[in-house]
């Protein structure tokens, strides 16, 4: 009886830490505009903590990525801050969902003097998923990749519109604290 109710409080004290747990997690990326023609690269760092036990996590993060749009007459920089939850099933593997919030400049080509440079804030949203797996008692890898829903844009170039919607694919070291 001793042994079982010690074995359930350890089992509860697991869960519990496992639920405290945070992660630290610093990647570099890969990202492809639907409407781009390039895979460009990104940096990312994100926070990671536990919610209800170890199948339900929360995730803080921010990165940079740019993109080229008509052959470079529009270059669009990004500065992505998003918040997400993930669903680990089992854990390695990981479903995700969120928000995010886009701080992204449009910086026109000097070919067009007449358009002007432009910072504009957007939302969207985004689904994934991911993989983690073990380095160390404390580190993992951790290989995540989402589609990012956002707003059709308005250009000054022709075609007067374009889609911003991307890919992202990272890999990054998940670091325990």
């Amino acid at each position: 009886m001793t042994a079982a109710l010690l074995l359930v409080i350890g089992g509860a004290a697991d869960c519990a830490t496992a639920a405290r747990a945070v992660e630290l997690v610093p990647s570099y990326g890969l990202t492809r505009a639907t409407d781009g023609d390039q895979t460009k690269s990104n940096v990312g760092l994100a926070l990671r903590t536990g919610l209800a036990g170890p199948v339900l996590q929360s995730e803080i993060g921010v990165s940079y990525r740019s993109e080229e749009y008509y052959d470079g007459a529009l270059k669009v920089k990004m500065i992505p801050v998003t918040a997400s939850l993930l669903v680990r099933p089992i854990p390695s593997l990981h479903a995700d969902a969120g928000v995010g919030w886009y701080h992204t400049n449009y910086d026109y080509a000097a070919s067009a003097p007449a358009l002007s440079d432009e910072t504009k804030q957007q939302f969207g949203v985004h689904l994934g998923g991911g993989l983690e797996m073990p380095l160390a008692p404390k580190m993992a890898l951790d290989l995540t990749g989402r589609y990012v829903f956002m707003e059709s844009q308005e250009s000054k170039l022709i075609p007067t519109t374009f889609d911003p919607d991307f890919w992202s694919m990272s890999l990054g070291l998940a670091f325990k604290l």
